[in-house]
């Protein structure tokens, strides 16, 4: 691919900013290439060609000098031996640090794992704050990149391809971008399913050669009833990418010959009068499609982008989209955020639609500033990027804007974390309906509270905002923790009980201490919660009481006293687990069979001597395979059964069977067999259990007559 030369680059610049300093980008050009001379991409071409192919690409969004020279040295501190002191001293401050900027995204991993990545995510926010065009030239240094993938291994395309269609499509959407969205979109399609793109390309050309020129049909059909209605417009039209075509066909699990709005049309109208006057004559002349109508000009998105989607059945039936805006709305649906540096006639464009970045930064960062982890960071961060919107109405008349699928317990944590906590149910366009609807654009909601109202649990599966899954989950911590306190403490006390001593204050504040935990409540917390051991507790203040640490126990070697090449089973009727007192009992052809030393069917072996081996089971840590069933009796009511199992796994025992042993309207009785280390780990088992408010009772179940075979 040839270079373009520094003349054709600032005629480039010159064409929508007359006042560009030439010199500045001369001086740029010859900078860049003297530091990237030697080097060269994959394809063969020199290096340099790639910044200079960035700079062209911005141009195109019509950016000021300051972005174009920052794409000419975006890789220069990181790839030469160029630094930002020189950077600085040879095109200022502003200009080194967008390259700065430039260069620390570019070494953020964002496909990495999960954690790293999320934290990567935030880094990339904060770049963004600063400086928002430090974005734009990454998007456009990725877009070349993207055009140019086929000279990469096909291992690094996937990859870069994978992080085009989750990360930096979504943003350059997010930021408004819509052509560059769909070019990225498209770019990663063709890498990461080629046949799928392949299928759909053929059918077009099938459709083509079948209807002829559908575009200029239906575009001089357009036409033609705005002239009738005297409205001065401009009319495109296009067939959408190949990629938004198959994510419809997925969305809506329909084949290509049943999708029909495959086309898209554009109104490009004088003023704001002239968009409504062109809506009204092209829903005069097609019936407009139910559902399908948005009307972003009297309720913006974020971004500053205004239009007027309408979708109506036109030529033979098929279904049309059409977008109605004026000229600068049009500029900011192209641009997104980046029309703010929008140049023309050598000034600075002043679009009245164009959004403050600033602003727009700070509505995006301020949903993620209340994540504690990582995982829900970067939750908000993609919910965030792909959300498209709703409009609601309080019953005041405030609008609430939501991304789409939200709900009315979404509606009311975005009006307030208060009336998100207390919500107890809602009424959407004076209806009462459930809390998990799915709200659609234009309709009121009003939100019932209660006092005493808390989050449950299962909200976090119904809202799809950040900012209420971050309250919600953070209700919930702060819930859960009182309850892990309370448990914690008895767990403890029997834990200090067993070795002759008592969990004291005191004592609990030194193990946390010893620890490395903030105080003693948070190691009952996080005793009550699994995350900590009772035995660890111990070991952490008698040293001397630890047992023997080392490698888990191997299960089949778990019972000290048996002769080389002896095996055992655990006894079925009382089901011994380590930490209790065991004797074995010798069968013939069937080894030997463990019994807990108070087991009733000892008895029918009391006068067999010979048969009874004195055993124990080994001091290690033992794996939790030893299945133990627990007889619990739980009211019977929507949800329980899930909340038990949870808890359950929550102290980190497995569930191997459940069996309904009784049910009656009230309460069900379980037969459930969990699997367990040993005694002290049954003890936490049952003590989150009984703490539980639905568990009536709780047991272990022995059962004399389930024999061994």
């Amino acid at each position: 691919m040839p270079k373009i030369d520094v003349e054709d680059l600032i005629s480039l610049v010159r064409n929508y900013n007359p006042k560009t300093n030439e010199d500045l980008i001369r001086r740029a050009y010859a900078y860049g290439e003297k530091m990237h001379e030697g080097q060269f991409r994959r394809s063969g071409d020199p290096y340099f060609s790639h910044p200079v192919a960035v700079a062209a690409i911005l141009t195109e969004q019509q950016l000021d000098d300051a972005t174009i020279v920052t794409a000419l040295l975006h890789d220069t501190i990181e790839d030469t031996k160029s630094t930002y002191k020189e950077v600085a001293e040879n095109f200022g401050t502003e200009i080194a640090e967008l390259v700065d900027g430039v260069t620390k995204l570019t070494n953020l991993q964002l496909s990495s794992s999960e954690t790293k990545q999320a934290e990567n995510f935030r880094k990339l926010f904060m770049a963004m704050s600063k400086d928002l065009r430090v974005i734009l030239v990454k998007l456009a240094d990725r877009l070349h990149n993207m055009r140019t993938i086929k000279s990469m291994s096909p291992e690094k395309q996937v990859q870069k391809a994978r992080e085009t269609m989750d990360i930096f499509a979504p943003l350059a959407g997010r930021m408004g971008m819509q052509w560059m969205r769909e070019e990225l979109e498209d770019l990663a399609f063709r890498v990461l399913n080629p046949e799928a793109r392949s299928s759909i390309m053929r059918r077009f050309i099938t459709l083509q050669r079948e209807t002829g020129d559908v575009v200029r049909q239906i575009t001089d059909d357009i036409r033609g009833e705005l002239d009738k209605a005297g409205i001065e417009a401009d009319v495109f039209g296009r067939a959408k990418k190949p990629y938004g075509i198959w994510r419809k066909m997925q969305e809506k699990d329909q084949g290509f010959s049943r999708l029909s709005d495959i086309y898209g049309f554009r109104i490009i109208t004088r003023n704001e009068a002239d968009c409504y006057r062109a809506l009204g004559a092209i829903h005069q002349r097609w019936r407009a499609v139910p559902g399908r109508f948005k009307d972003y000009i009297s309720q913006p998105k974020s971004n500053g982008y205004r239009s007027i989607h309408t979708t109506v059945s036109g030529r033979d039936g098929k279904r049309v989209e059409v977008q109605i805006r004026t000229r600068q709305m049009h500029e900011v649906a192209e641009a997104g955020v980046a029309a703010h540096w929008a140049y023309r006639d050598g000034v600075r464009a002043e679009n009245p639609f164009a959004v403050d970045p600033a602003k727009w930064l700070a509505a995006l960062t301020e949903r993620f500033e209340s994540a504690e982890d990582h995982d829900e960071f970067l939750e908000h961060v993609k919910l965030e990027m792909y959300s498209d919107q709703v409009f609601c109405f309080t019953p005041k008349g405030d609008v609430v804007k939501l991304p789409r699928g939200a709900t009315p317990l979404d509606f009311a944590y975005a009006i307030h974390t208060r009336i998100g906590d207390s919500c107890v149910g809602a009424k959407v366009d004076h209806i009462r309906v459930p809390l998990w609807t799915r709200l659609k654009n234009g309709q009121s909601v009003e939100i019932i509270t209660a006092e005493g109202q808390r989050p449950q649990a299962t909200w976090i599966d119904i809202v799809v905002t950040g900012r209420a899954k971050a309250a919600i989950r953070k209700s919930l911590r702060e819930e859960d923790r009182e309850r892990f306190i309370k448990l914690g403490r008895e767990l403890a006390r029997v834990a200090f009980e067993h070795i002759g001593k008592k969990a004291t204050d005191k004592a609990l504040k030194t193990a946390a201490k010893t620890l490395g935990l903030e105080d003693g409540q948070e190691v009952l917390a996080r005793l009550g919660s699994a995350e900590l051991r009772a035995q660890e507790v111990i070991e952490a203040l008698y040293p001397e009481l630890a047992l023997s640490t080392g490698d888990e126990v191997d299960a089949a070697r778990a019972v000290v006293g048996l002769s080389p090449g002896q095996s055992f089973t655990r006894a079925p009727c009382c089901q011994p687990v380590p930490g209790e007192r065991i004797v074995g009992i010798t069968y013939r052809g069937r080894g030997v069979v463990v019994h807990a030393i108070d087991c009733p069917n000892l008895a029918e072996v009391e006068d067999q001597p010979e048969r009874w081996i004195d055993l124990h089971w080994d001091s290690g840590r033992h794996p939790a395979v030893h299945t133990v069933t627990l007889n619990v009796t739980i009211r019977n009511d929507a949800g329980v059964l899930g909340r038990i199992c949870t808890l359950i796994g929550e102290q980190k025992a497995n569930i191997s069977d459940l069996h309904f042993a009784d049910k009656k309207p009230d309460f069900y009785r379980l037969l459930i067999d969990v699997d367990i280390r040993d005694a002290e780990h049954l003890h936490t088992v049952m003590t989150a259990l009984e703490a539980e408010s639905d568990v009536a009772e709780i047991a272990r179940y022995r059962d004399p007559d389930r024999k061994q075979g």
